[in-house]
């Protein structure tokens, strides 16, 4: 990576538009930055960065933001970084600008803009640039991809930043392990002790799972055997817990089993003497039953001793009825003979009264001659009914003419009175269909209209809640600024102090006889005490970690305040400078004339439909006005004919009528007549029959009476009994005969008269032996029951349990192998000697590959007097650190860093940068980083150490590199002529370029 030119405009302190040339200042390999404090050295570092990941290294790290922004610029200039440099072959140009609040176009105010990020690339072919991207995130990605490192690794590979490499030249094994970690992503290794740690955790779950269901199924079969199981108290993960719960086991089923046959046997000796309490129990009650039976017999006899009168009189009027039945049908030949004569006699004399007087003493044949003339007489009109019939039909037709002319005059008038007015409705329906036309046209105007006034309202209301929001949100990170300003104050000030007191901690290690780190001297005359207010390294740790809480607070603090200000400059930018209520009133209005549109145009449907039937009204009553016209000309001949044909009528029915008002009157007349004839002649001839029949049924009557043994046939009449006193008197013969035969057989039966004979049968007793039978039998059989099932539930646990033990098997294996790779590379297992975890051993690797690199250039820097050495030793708690040493070739001792001196410290940690800077280059994939930049610290070097430092920079070139160094030491501007200046002023500062080509 090579860069060749920077852009700044509003950035930092830089007020105006600078730039700087790396290009001409990397000419001559080493180029010097420099200024007075606070001018702005590091805020060109910063642009760099900011320039190629849109944010700015270490503490000075503000998220998005407003704090980049130059306090010297005008409100019109917007802050701008761009940066063209070669990466991987490519020649990109990186164009950022943070978000801004800029003044409002129209009114007072300021409104916030979006940051922006433009990438492109140069074509080498045509020499034009083309844009690659405007995305925040794919640019991001891009250069990522291309340099192969993140922010974090950049600005230490390639910013350099002194006094950190201090930090990390003392530092303990935990923080130096952070560092390293973060520049050399060792996180998938940490993922791996994290992934074995898992899985040793859910391998040691399920064997403690499969233990705990393993006791829980002991405890079940002690609970299932009663007292025939002991079980000790035992608990999960137990040495020999498996074979205590399975010999448990098997000794409580064998005890069950036992249990079992004993209860069997009682069983069966319950069923036995059941068995014969009710042998016993069904004898008895068979005595018992025969003796009731033969008890019931004797009073059944003694009933029907008492009954034998009655039953002898039901006997002699059953054998007079048997007699009586021969006579039965001569008296029912009788009765009919004399009901048919009464029924034709009443006939007779309703007929008769209906006829005249000359007729009430004819027989049936003068009655009959008669009823023949009158039929005659009838036959002679049906003509004259077929007259009449026409007559009434051209009746009728005369008055349907009528009623169809009276109906056509009403359509005729009705369709006048509606065709006069046809024109103006039709025009008032076109003008309403127009109208609700002209009324959608309009709604559908206003409905793309909506929409945007919504979403303008919508973005109005976020931009006045954000807008209270970003004020909270700033008035947060102000708070978090100053807090975190003062916890880097504190700590300062108390790293400060131990410093000053260092000496005092390293004499509380000395030892009489022992060295001295420092001067390597084995008497101690007069060690240094600790004073009062002595800071220790704990203390300094803890503000420290104080610094960076609240450091970690403020960058979120100001990731709150630029994400809000982001939000709100949307929200403005959709919402424009309109007041809510306005734009509210204006959607409000908007809606009220959309809905007053629609409202209007919904009419539109029912206004064509209405045009639609007026039209076809129109047609219907223009065709009636024809149709009504036509008829009205038929109706006059057809009138006419009628007219001619009813006179004709009209005379031949004044001849058939006669004295009768009409010929059906007549024909009436002479109909009722002839049927009245008939119907007297007919019931004289019945009459005269049924007489002769009764004569001759009284003389068969008499005769059968005499022969069946009766004096008179009103003696056998009575003897006669209807069915159902038949029924009833046999019935009342038969159960008496049925009755005594019943008796006599239960009075013969030998069983019943001999259990008569022994004495009363006691059921009661005898039932209350089987029922005390019967429930020894079912507490044995639920013994028995009992015992089974706890067999059953015995083998069915015992088998759970035998499963789980075989199931606990692998798993414990598994458990065992998990648990010998968690604790090897998590540092706490007996096998790893150096008790170093797995992220720390490959760092320990890398850090080893960085001290050598170190060491090519401290060798040099100190005339080879200092080594850098990784050393494995055991810090902490008990576990193998990453200790970094250093040998002093003078004293041939291997001592701790935090012994050398400023200067020392100084080139060591330069040393250690630049090895860290290869290692890191290399890790990258072999990213060519051909520019450099060097912070602070060479104020602390004497000439000659100076010139040994320089000489190693400038020694970097032979890899074409270029380094720039950012300090202030005056002596540096003597010795490198290609300088950068940075003047500060009251309008912002200033980039000034001396000695550059």
């Amino acid at each position: 990576m090579r860069l060749h030119r920077l852009d700044l405009t509003a950035f930092g302190p830089f007020g105006g538009t600078q730039s700087v040339d790396f290009g001409e200042l990397s000419a001559a390999g080493l180029f010097l930055l420099h200024g007075p404090t606070g001018a702005g050295k590091t805020s060109v570092l910063d642009a760099v960065c900011y320039a190629l990941y849109g944010s700015v290294p270490g503490a000075r790290q503000s998220g998005q933001g407003m704090t980049l922004r130059s306090d010297h610029a005008a409100p019109g200039v917007r802050t701008e970084v761009s940066l063209e440099l070669t990466v991987a072959g490519r020649r990109l140009e990186i164009t950022r600008q943070p978000p801004w609040e800029r003044p409002k176009k129209r009114g007072t105010g300021t409104t916030l803009d979006k940051a922006q990020t433009w990438l492109r690339e140069r074509d080498a072919a045509s020499g034009t640039w083309k844009d690659l991207s405007r995305s925040h995130q794919e640019t991001a990605e891009e250069i990522t991809q291309l340099l192969g490192m993140s922010r974090e690794q950049f600005c230490q590979v390639v910013l350099l930043p002194q006094g950190d490499f201090a930090r990390f030249l003392r530092a303990d094994a935990e923080a130096r392990g952070k560092l390293l970690g973060r520049l050399f992503d060792t996180r998938r290794f940490a993922d791996v002790e994290k992934r074995l740690a898992e899985r040793r955790r859910a391998a040691e779950s399920r064997v403690r799972d499969g233990d705990a269901d393993l006791l829980a199924d002991a405890h079940r079969m002690q609970q299932a055997a009663g007292d025939t199981m002991e079980l000790p108290e035992l608990t999960p993960g137990e040495p020999g817990l498996a074979e205590t719960v399975l010999g448990a086991a098997a000794v409580a089923r064998s005890t069950a089993r036992e249990r079992l046959t004993a209860a069997r046997c009682r069983l069966a000796t319950a069923e036995a003497a059941l068995a014969e309490t009710d042998r016993v129990l069904d004898g008895v009650r068979e005595r018992d039953r025969l003796q009731r039976r033969f008890a019931e017999a004797r009073e059944r006899a003694a009933r029907l001793q008492e009954r034998s009168g009655a039953h002898r009189e039901a006997q002699t009027r059953m054998e007079r009825a048997r007699k009586a039945e021969t006579v039965a049908p001569a008296l029912e030949l009788r009765d009919s003979a004399e009901a048919e004569h009464r029924r034709a006699s009443g006939a007779e004399s309703r007929a008769r009264a209906l006829l005249p007087a000359s007729l009430a003493d004819a027989g049936s044949a003068g009655l009959a001659a008669a009823a023949r003339r009158a039929a005659g007489e009838l036959g002679g009109l049906e003509s004259a009914r077929r007259a009449e019939r026409r007559l009434t039909e051209l009746l009728d037709e005369r008055a349907g003419l009528d009623r169809q002319e009276r109906a056509d005059r009403e359509v005729l008038e009705d369709a006048e009175t509606w065709l006069a007015d046809w024109e103006e409705t039709r025009a008032g329906l076109q003008a309403g269909i127009e109208s609700a036309q002209r009324a959608a046209g309009r709604a559908e105007q206003l409905g793309e209209q909506r929409e945007p006034a919504r979403r303008r309202l919508n973005a109005a209301r976020l931009r006045d809640r954000l807008t209270e929001d970003t004020r909270a949100a700033g008035e947060q990170a102000r708070v978090a600024r100053e807090q975190a300003l003062t916890a880097k104050q504190h700590w300062l000030d108390l790293k400060e102090q131990r410093l000053n007191g260092i000496a005092a901690e390293l004499a509380a290690g000395l030892t009489d006889g022992e060295p001295c780190a420092v001067c390597g001297a084995t008497e101690h005359p007069a060690p240094a005490r600790k004073v009062d207010g002595h800071v220790d390294r704990e203390a300094e740790e803890r503000a420290l970690t104080g610094h960076q809480q609240a450091d970690d607070h403020r960058a979120g603090a100001e990731r709150r305040l630029a994400a809000a200000r982001e939000a709100l400059a949307a929200a403005s930018a959709e919402a424009g400078d309109t007041a809510t209520e306005q734009l509210a009133r204006e959607a409000e209005e908007l809606e009220r004339q959309y809905a007053q549109a629609r409202e209007t145009a919904s009419a539109l449907h029912p206004a064509q439909e209405r045009l639609r039937r007026a039209e076809q009204e129109h047609e219907l009553r223009t065709a009636a006005q024809r149709e009504a016209a036509v008829r009205a000309a038929a109706r006059v001949g057809h009138r006419d004919r009628l007219d001619r044909e009813h006179a004709t009528l009209e005379e031949e029915l004044t001849r058939a009528r006669g004295d009768a008002t009409s010929v059906a009157a007549r024909a009436e007349q002479l109909e009722r007549s002839a049927q009245w004839l008939t119907d007297a002649a007919d019931a004289a001839r019945t009459a005269e029959d049924a007489a002769q029949r009764l004569k001759q049924a009284d003389a068969r009557l008499a005769d059968a009476a005499f022969r069946a043994g009766f004096d008179t046939p009103r003696d056998a009449a009575e003897a006669l009994l209807d069915d159902a006193a038949h029924r009833e008197l046999q019935r009342r013969l038969d159960a008496w005969q049925h009755e005594e035969a019943a008796v006599r057989a239960v009075l013969a039966e030998p069983e019943t008269a001999a259990a008569a004979q022994r004495p009363p049968a006691d059921v009661a007793s005898a039932q209350r032996a089987a029922e005390d039978a019967g429930r020894r039998v079912r507490e044995a059989a639920s013994a028995r029951d009992a015992a089974d099932r706890r067999c059953a539930e015995l083998d069915r646990l015992s088998a759970r349990a035998t499963a789980s033990v075989r199931r606990l098997g692998p798993l414990r294996e598994e458990y065992d192998r998990v648990a010998r790779m968690a604790g090897l590379t998590a540092g706490t297992s007996a096998d790893n000697e150096r008790r170093m975890r797995l992220e720390s051993y490959v760092l320990a690797a890398r850090l080893e590959q960085v001290a050598a690199a170190a060491t090519v250039r401290l060798h040099r820097m100190s005339s080879g007097r200092y080594t850098l050495v990784h050393s494995d030793d055991r810090t902490g708690r008990g576990r193998s650190g990453l200790g970094l040493h250093v040998v002093d070739a003078w004293t041939g001792r291997e001592r701790d860093t935090a012994t050398l001196s400023g200067g020392e410290t100084f080139f060591a940690s330069l040393s250690l940068a630049l090895g860290l800077a290869d290692v890191v280059t290399d890790e990258a994939g072999g990213v060519r980083l051909d520019t450099l930049f060097i912070d602070e610290g060479f104020g602390s070097l004497d000439d000659q150490t100076l010139d040994e430092v320089l000489d190693v920079l400038d020694s970097l070139r032979e890899r074409d590199r270029s380094v720039g160094i950012v300090s202030h030491v005056a002596d540096l501007r003597r010795r490198i002529h290609a300088q950068l200046e940075v003047v500060k002023g009251r309008t912002g500062s200033e980039l000034r370029r001396h000695g550059a080509r």
